[in-house]
């Protein structure tokens, strides 16, 4: 007769069901695990082998054959090894057939029979709450499983534990949810001395998830104001948190189960590869882009990236989400993130300034903000040049409204964006309004639309350029609590386009 247990396939943030078949039957001695296995999951017969072997099981002299279905569906990771060690107990007739068929387990198990933790707890606890099954799971993965509070999840320290309960020497309690991770200490706006337009910006940026660049000398304080754009964002949603808490549950990246409501901010390294950046790699795992979704990314010397990586932006900018494609699969994570780069003028750095610039001035600053494509550059929301700060300036006392005066205005902002957006699927900011929906809600005035379409003449804008000034106008004009765009905001908004860069 053959035993049934369940657990779950990962391809990107959905947790897909597999079954786990097991049955001992007469023939030559072996253990044979079939249905496109990896090695992590064909290795796992030794893992299960030793595990009993502790548990002073002793293996039958049968041959011992698991299938895992859909057989056609890779399987990849050291999950499985669970879900295998359950399934052949039942066989064994050690644990009750019915009740393991109604589980969903996911568990690396160590050769002493002890459960470690492994990513995507999550993901697989919303799975096994649509398959009203119960999720078993190492005990440390427990906390953030139950977060989903239409699933009982069971956690145990080892497998000997989750035996005693199904044979009743010793039950388990439902794991209870982990802490909200508390909120990091935020850097204040206030900080920052001088730099008032590009503070606009950013509190522009924050209001509407426009992606901004922030283009000035080294020093200039545009690394600094990056580092203060979390403190000026709302708290996620409860959605907006699960969406989050799954990719970085798959990453492995949530602490003891805890759920932060903080967004994400996400600055990689100019060194990182494509696949540290957009995701890949051996297992397919997701890449900063997605770790950003929701929050921020920020990258720093933003030229200094490869072109490669800087060319696969386009894509997940537009769309919000973005295809790891495999020769056995293809996997789509969402990354709907606000990104913000920060460059130098040129690769000294100093080719505003006469006295400090290179010979090659100006055409240092044209070759190396060259590296940045015209498509890419049309992509930006706002450009700001941020101008080197006076040493007077420093000495003076801080100035300016503070990060929670700013993350008070940017937070009415988004309530008026998330009153007009109710009902609409997808749609959270401006940023992601598009086509009639955009003409609607961010049609300016007689004026306003007359200075728009002079700028585009004069400026060669184009279409998607056009599109995101009234974009921009709209959040200015939510940031100023009016409901019509007006030309004020239509002038600011295009203000922050930088003339001299490339439009296409």
């Amino acid at each position: 007769m053959v035993a049934h247990a369940y657990t779950v396939a990962f391809e990107g943030v959905e947790a897909r069901p597999v079954e786990v078949q097991c049955a001992v039957t007469a023939g030559v001695p072996g253990f044979a695990i079939v249905g496109l296995p990896d090695k992590a999951v064909s290795e796992a017969r030794e893992r299960v082998r030793a595990a009993l072997t502790t548990m002073a099981i002793a293996m039958p002299s049968k041959r011992i054959t698991v299938n895992l279905s859909p057989a056609d569906m890779p399987k990849e990771g050291s999950h499985f090894d669970l879900p295998i060690a359950l399934g052949l107990l039942a066989a064994l007739d050690i644990l009750p057939r019915d009740e393991i068929a109604q589980t969903m387990a996911l568990g690396e198990l160590a050769l002493d029979g002890t459960l470690v933790p492994v990513p995507g707890a999550l993901p697989a606890a919303m799975t096994a709450a649509e398959e009203e099954r119960t999720l078993l799971c190492p005990r440390a993965s427990g906390a953030e499983a139950a977060w989903v509070g239409n699933c009982r999840v069971l956690g145990a320290q080892s497998l000997v534990e989750l035996v005693r309960h199904y044979t009743g020497d010793a039950t388990i309690p439902p794991a209870e949810p982990g802490e909200l991770t508390p909120d990091p200490a935020r850097r204040d706006l206030r900080d920052v001395k001088g730099q008032e337009r590009a503070k606009r910006a950013l509190e522009i940026a924050a209001a509407g998830r426009h992606h901004l660049i922030l283009v000035g000398t080294p020093g200039s304080g545009k690394s600094m104001l990056a580092a203060r754009l979390p403190g000026l964002l709302p708290p996620l949603s409860a959605q907006e948190a699960l969406e989050t808490s799954m990719i970085h549950s798959l990453a492995g990246l949530l602490d003891e189960g805890g759920i932060s409501r903080s967004r994400p901010f996400r600055e990689p390294h100019h060194t990182a590869s494509m696949a540290a950046i957009i995701g890949g790699g051996r297992s397919a795992k997701p890449g900063e882009v997605s770790l950003a979704h929701n929050g921020v990314l920020f990258m720093d010397e933003f030229p200094e990236f490869p072109r490669t990586v800087l060319e696969t932006l386009r894509q997940p900018i537009e769309s919000g989400e973005v295809m790891v494609s495999r020769a056995n699969a293809h996997i789509t994570y969402p990354c709907r993130f606000m990104l913000v780069a920060a460059a130098n003028p040129c690769k000294c750095g100093y080719l505003t300034d006469a006295g400090r610039a290179c010979s090659r001035a100006p055409n240092c600053g044209e070759d190396y903000l060259g590296r940045i494509s015209g498509p890419l550059m049309d992509r930006f929301d706002l450009r700001v040049e941020v101008p080197p700060v006076a040493f007077t300036d420093l000495d003076l006392p801080a100035s300016g409204d503070a990060s929670a005066t700013v993350a008070a205005r940017v937070g009415a902002a988004r309530d008026r964006q998330a009153a007009r957006f109710s009902g609409q699927a997808g749609l959270r900011t401006n940023a992601d309004a598009e086509g009639q929906l955009l003409e609607e809600i961010a049609a300016p005035d007689a004026e306003g639309r007359d200075l728009l379409l002079r700028a585009a003449d004069r400026f060669g804008l184009s279409a998607r350029g056009y599109h995101r000034i009234l974009r921009v106008a709209r959040t200015i004009a939510d940031l100023a609590g009016e409901d019509a765009v007006r030309r004020p905001h239509v002038a600011e908004a295009l203000s922050y386009r930088l003339v001299a860069a490339k439009e296409s």
